[in-house]
């Protein structure tokens, strides 16, 4: 009998039932969708950089190292394993702008790569090319075709025996202002030290990388004493392929903290008006099955039962379209795969996810639970009288003399709002989360172009970027800056207290470089201090006027450093000028020439080691926009849906709860298109009040979610116009759309029988 009763009230309250499960449903899609994103390029990237070996240290020196060095950092107590490394970037001479990462390892069990295709990699081939699978295919190349690069005029020429991935180039990226990799103008290729060896005449291995448990201190302790010399350490977090998809996990985390949470919010509290209100319309059919006999804990399991089937199938359905959400964002066609380069991606249900769902389900259950008892209490032929709102005392505000020049529609949905507290809250609540979330990820998009105009299109202003060989003379490089009427670089190898940075000097008389502020200006690198980024400021808690000591690797010199302002980088960097580093006595060595000409108006030069175009750089916006594009319409679609079903379910209860009133309003002359307009403005008002408090609120978490998910990049929260004004229309008109689709209901309300109900 009670089994037939379950079907027969869920047709009933079939409105009710549907959106509480729909709510449930995309609370835990979302939740396990963004937490999964994160595990999963945890346990993706994380699994393939431990089976390539990637390096947890990287010695550095600009003279290079012997194999008798090498040696003395393996025999180091805590070390497993070590070797020379080198990774240059050469020219493609088969392709005309192309170039790549060059990379030699003395020992393949570090920092080495997976073959995808191709022969197994022999350490004793000297013509092998073991080729980026993604360049490869690219560009067309395929196994058995050869290949030149062009380094400092020196020529490898090989034959593409693999095709591979590798963990020391998953994110291969020409360098820090490149943010996302573009395979088919960049990728990366290992030779053997015997090609290597037997091209150049000699070996020079400037780095050692290595695999070790021990910590950064410890370590380079260790190696400092080991090789009797102050080096240049870099741990693996300072490396963009450990550091890139790390930042990723974290923003993940962030995101799967936030947003997500605020639905599964939502959709409990929901439950809990839902289910008080669903109780309380049955409390006439509670009262009867008293009457018939059932005991209490049988109509309590029966009822509980409601709050349970709700949560499993939300539950079910909210994991597969959870799954959905993050194959959307993983899948191996999608933008997170071209920035990470890893062999497979499996999406991975983090077992908190499980819990919590658990946990929900169980929430929920007890939400029916303690509904139903409410109801039970006192005897049959008290649970058999109707359920009454409670009296409402006269609000102080209907005392004054505004309350009676306010018209009737206002004075009823007030009063209305006062009676039910909780789902006029409810509402509220909707739409507010409606509105935030809106408003974070239109935001995001916002800080994001205005951050990519600013950096790329206001900051760079040169066509082409000259990276010098090491060799390059002093001469050389002032041909080059007056021959091609270039800006230049230098960057020095640093360390603040344990902490490894750059030190550019910055020359700039052509204004080809520029330097965003704080406040997105740009701001002049005078001679009288040195500009941090924001980052290192905020670390060090550095201000104006303060002064600071910087190391450089390699030296066991110290230099003090005043701090004349602070600007806005993707990396971490002190910038001074030339003549700043000349007071101090800083040496410096010319890195690159900015210049105004495009890359194929470079003629080669023995002291040109690569050349980068502007372009290259730009091209990647595409992929960062797409993939933030991508999480905005996921994040607006669910916010939609939330608002669409949150007002629709609360709508359609305010409906009920009312519907002898309005029958009364019909039976006093008021017609449908006026009771319609009553429900219809009560709404409108909880939606204006909802969204003057969400923008506010949406804008503080889009400050923070902005500071959490990309402090590398040191944006400053944009919000456009166009955000505020979508925001306000989209949550205003969810809200009129689900208002008029519960006012044409007033239409069906037979007066007879809703006033002769409570008799």
């Amino acid at each position: 009998m009670l089994f037939r009763k379950l079907w027969r009230t869920i047709g009933l309250y079939k409105a009710q039932f549907i959106s509480m499960i729909i709510m449930i449903a995309l609370g835990i899609a979302v939740f396990d969708g963004f937490n999964m994103e994160w595990v999963s390029i945890e346990e993706n990237a994380g699994g393939f950089l431990e089976e390539t070996n990637f390096a947890d240290y990287r010695i550095i020196s600009e003279t290079g190292f012997s194999k008798e060095d090498a040696d003395k950092i393996s025999a180091i107590d805590g070390v497993d394993r070590a070797a020379r490394y080198l990774s240059v970037q050469a020219d493609v001479k088969e392709r005309d702008g192309d170039s790549l990462a060059l990379t030699v390892t003395e020992n393949a069990d570090v920092s080495g790569f997976m073959v995808m295709d191709g022969e197994k990699y022999d350490e004793n081939s000297a013509d092998g090319i073991w080729l980026s699978d993604k360049y490869a295919a690219a560009n067309d190349i395929s196994l058995g075709d050869k290949l030149t690069f062009i380094y400092k005029g020196i020529e490898f020429k090989g034959m593409v025996k693999g095709l591979i991935k590798s963990g020391e180039h998953m994110v291969c990226v020409q360098d820090e202002t490149q943010l996302m990799p573009d395979f088919k103008t960049y990728g990366f290729a290992y030779i053997t030290p015997e090609m290597y060896k037997k091209t150049v005449g000699f070996e020079f291995y400037p780095q050692i990388n290595v695999l070790s448990g021990l910590d950064k201190k410890a370590f380079t302790d260790a190696a400092d004493n080991a090789l009797d010399t102050t080096l240049m350490i870099l741990t693996k977090d300072e490396n963009i392929s450990y550091a890139g998809p790390k930042g990723e996990s974290d923003e993940g985390k962030t995101m799967g903290t936030i947003l997500p949470i605020l639905f599964l919010l939502i959709a409990v509290l929901t439950m809990v008006t839902t289910m008080h209100r669903l109780t309380a319309k049955e409390k006439t059919q509670i009262g009867t099955l008293k009457a018939l006999g059932f005991k209490d804990r049988r109509i309590v399991r029966h009822y509980t039962s409601y709050a349970l089937m709700i949560g499993l199938i939300g539950a079910v359905i909210g994991t597969v379209f959870g799954y959905l959400i993050g194959w959307l964002i993983l899948n191996p066609d999608g933008m997170m795969a071209t920035y990470i380069d890893i062999p497979e991606w499996r999406l991975c249900l983090p077992a908190f996810c499980i819990v919590t769902m658990a946990v929900i389900v169980a929430l929920l259950t007890l939400i029916g639970y303690l509904s139903v008892r409410k109801m039970l209490k006192g005897t049959a032929a008290d649970a058999l009288r109707p359920y009454t709102p409670k009296k409402m005392k006269k609000l102080i505000f209907e005392k004054t003399a505004l309350w009676e020049k306010l018209g009737f529609g206002t004075r009823w949905n007030l009063r209305d709002s006062m009676r039910h507290k909780s789902r006029t809250l409810m509402s509220l609540i909707g739409v507010l989360g409606c509105t935030i979330i809106i408003m974070a990820a239109l935001g995001m998009g916002d800080t994001m172009t205005a951050f990519l105009d600013m950096y790329y299109d206001e900051a760079i202003h040169y066509s082409s970027r000259i990276n010098l060989s090491d060799q390059a003379e002093t001469s050389q490089v002032d041909e080059l800056i007056e021959k091609y009427s270039g800006d230049y670089n230098a960057s020095v190898g640093v360390q603040i207290e344990d902490k490894a940075v750059s030190l550019d000097v910055y020359c700039t008389p052509n204004d080809l470089v520029r330097f965003p502020d704080e406040s997105n200006g740009f701001i002049k690198i005078g001679d009288d201090g040195a500009y941090l980024c924001m980052r290192l400021a905020k670390e060090f808690e550095l201000s104006v006027g303060d002064t600071f000591t910087v190391s450089p690797y390699g030296s066991d010199k110290e230099y003090t450093l005043r701090v004349a302002g602070f600007i806005r980088s993707v990396s971490e960097n002190i910038v001074i000028s030339p003549e700043y580093a000349e007071s101090l006595e800083i040496p410096y060595t010319v890195n690159a020439i900015y210049t105004g000409a495009a890359k194929e108006d470079i003629s080669s030069d023995s002291a040109i080691a690569s050349v980068q175009s502007k372009q290259a750089i730009v091209d990647s916006f595409d992929s960062i926009l797409e993939l933030m594009n991508l999480m905005i319409v996921i994040l607006i679609a669910a916010a939609v849906v939330l608002g669409v079903v949150v007002l629709y379910n609360l709508g359609v209860m305010n409906y009920t709860e009312r519907y002898r009133e309005m029958a009364t309003l019909k039976v006093v002359g008021f017609k449908d298109r006026k009771i319609g307009a009553l429900l219809i403005g009560q709404n409108l008002w909880i939606s204006i009040i909802g969204v003057a408090v969400g923008i506010p609120l949406g804008v503080l978490v889009l400050d923070y979610l902005i500071n959490a998910l990309a402090s590398e990049y040191e944006m400053r929260t944009t919000v456009d116009l166009t955000t505020y004004l979508l925001s306000i229309l989209l949550t205003v008109g969810v809200s009129l759309l689900v208002s008029f689709m519960v006012a044409r209901k007033n239409r069906r309300i037979d007066m007879v029988e809703a006033l002769k109900g409570a008799e």
